[in-house]
């Protein structure tokens, strides 16, 4: 009887070891996997050391070294980093790949008794989650003492809701050669960037007179081009010490007008390019032509560029005069080479027509008449209907007006040879658009109540994309009613029209001009359907 005890036991604890062995194995095949748990390391890098130290005065080496307490990247280096009073080249940092140690590299020759400002942005990221050590800075002095003013603001842009990013505020100090045209020539005594924000701060600066400037560069060279950058100023000169924060909105400067040789870029269309405001931009033509010669001028709204259409002419060239204000140039264009051009017809609002809206057709080439007897209006498809249609003054559209009821569908024939353009082409086949209205009740109104309104303001109401829906001119009224509104969100600009010629002007630099003040509405507004919404507001 104790034998088969014994024989027992062994036998129990022979499978406990056993069982033992496979958890313990089967445990560890488990933390092959990737371990999980743990909160997510969101602290960013630390700097060790400095060498020479932060904020050191007498500075006299070329060679600047950096230690984190974890390994960390530069990132986006070009645009991030910011050095005050600006060098010629940015620094060589070793190494570019993740390291705890980096040794920054001058190869300029810096100026004596200056204090300058390494700005990293927010270049500087932990190797492993990326965490910022955001807008860290290293002070020296080539001198025997640090400069310690400062100048702080705001940026914004003069037109759009909201401002780009990395703006470069720029400082220049007032001395016996300056002039307004420093600009243009000659680099900063001090920099700073706002990065992604919209605030700027100029640190460890000299007492003294500047000229305070923004730009939004094209090409980071901190030297005004009038061609591709925009650019902010504040009016007067501003003397530091000084407590006063700055407001600087940016604009895009009209430059001086240059037109282009022109081409013909197919039978009947010419272009002309040209440079700067094109509003008194005019095109005559020098050539003789027959009594039955027709014309249009068209601009292109997304290039600078001019579009002369012109019907069919028995001659080689066209001589011309490109005029605009003081400016006078002539050119002879080749023509006949290029190939014809083909009619196309598109539509706007075809599918669905908003109540507020109007059916428009669309033509590549600018239309010359329409055959109103060639074109049908259904109602429901068999009821014939009413309406008016006129070429639009662009020549590129035709506007159809008609009483519109709700919820109803319409049909649209237009036969061969109703669109005739200013080539003598015309629609060879048959075109039909269907379309549909709405109900009132799907759509809302929205009503602006002003308080302290200026003379002149236009009101626009633009969809949150920025997309202009409509533009009403106040003249001393102090509501503005926008009715059937299809549901979206709205964005509503004020523009103070100073000079009365329904349209916002730009600013300009050396005459000192400032671009017309724009003010937002400053919340988005969403309409909604069956909705009307009452908003107030100060214009003040």
């Amino acid at each position: 009887m104790y034998k088969i005890q014994d024989f027992s036991m062994r036998r129990l604890l022979i499978f406990l070891m056993i069982l033992s062995i496979s958890q313990l194995f089967f445990q560890n095949c488990a933390k092959r996997g990737r371990p999980t748990g743990g909160a997510k390391d969101t602290i960013p890098p630390i700097v060790l050391t400095m060498i020479p130290a932060d904020k050191s005065i007498n500075f006299n080496t070329k060679k600047i070294k950096l230690k984190f307490d974890e390994y960390v990247l530069f990132k986006d280096i070009a645009n991030q980093l910011v050095v005050s009073p600006p060098l010629k080249t940015l620094p060589q940092i070793t190494p570019m790949s993740a390291s705890k140690e980096f040794v920054l590299t001058l190869n300029d020759t810096l100026y004596a008794n200056t204090t300058y400002t390494f700005d990293f942005g927010n270049s500087i990221t932990d190797n492993n989650e990326g965490n910022k050590l955001e807008r860290f800075k290293y002070v020296f002095s080539t001198g025997n003492f640090l400069d310690s003013l400062k100048l702080k603001g705001t940026v914004s842009d003069a037109y759009e809701r909201k401002a780009d990013k990395n703006i470069t505020v720029l400082l220049y100090a007032v001395t016996e050669t300056f002039n307004d045209s420093i600009i243009y020539r000659k680099k900063p005594n001090y920099i700073a960037s706002t990065l992604d924000s919209t605030a700027f701060s100029l640190e460890n600066l000299k007492a003294g007179k500047y000229l305070m400037i923004a730009l939004k560069e094209k090409n980071g060279n901190f030297i005004f081009d009038p061609k591709t950058d925009k650019i902010g100023f504040v009016p007067h000169l501003i003397t530091l010490p000084t407590d006063s924060s700055f407001h600087i909105p940016l604009y895009k400067e009209n430059v001086a007008f240059k037109s282009k040789q022109p081409t013909e870029f197919k039978k009947g269309k010419l272009i002309f390019g040209f440079e700067g405001n094109p509003e008194n931009m005019k095109v005559n033509l020098l050539s003789k032509t027959p009594a039955d010669f027709k014309s249009h001028i068209s601009f292109d709204k997304k290039k600078d560029t001019l579009y002369y259409w012109h019907s069919p002419i028995k001659s080689d060239s066209l001589s011309f005069e490109v005029s605009n204000q003081d400016y006078k140039k002539s050119y002879a264009i080749k023509i006949g080479r290029a190939k014809n051009d083909s009619l196309q017809i598109g539509s706007i609002g075809s599918g669905m027509l908003h109540l507020r809206d109007q059916f428009k057709l669309t033509s590549n080439i600018p239309i010359d008449k329409i055959e109103i007897s060639n074109i049908k209006l259904l109602e429901k498809d068999t009821i014939k209907t009413s309406f008016k249609a006129k070429i639009a003054d662009n020549k590129e559209e035709v506007i159809f007006d008609f009483e519109k009821k709700q919820f109803t569908s319409y049909k649209l024939k237009i036969l061969p040879k109703s669109i005739i353009d200013i080539l003598g082409n015309s629609n060879k086949d048959t075109i039909n658009y269907q379309f549909i209205t709405s109900q009132v009740e799907n759509y809302g109104n929205l009503t602006i109540n002003l308080n302290n309104t200026k003379p002149n303001t236009i009101v626009e109401l633009l969809t949150e994309a920025g997309q202009v829906v409509e533009q009403v001119f106040l003249n001393n009224r102090q509501s503005v009613e926008f009715k059937i509104l299809p549901p979206a969100k709205y964005v509503i600009r004020f523009i103070e029209d100073k000079n009365n010629n329904k349209k916002w002007d730009t600013g300009n630099y050396l005459k000192k001009i400032q671009p017309e003040n724009i003010i937002y509405y400053p919340n988005v507004i969403e309409v909604r359907a069956n909705w009307d919404i009452i908003e107030s507001f100060s214009l003040l």
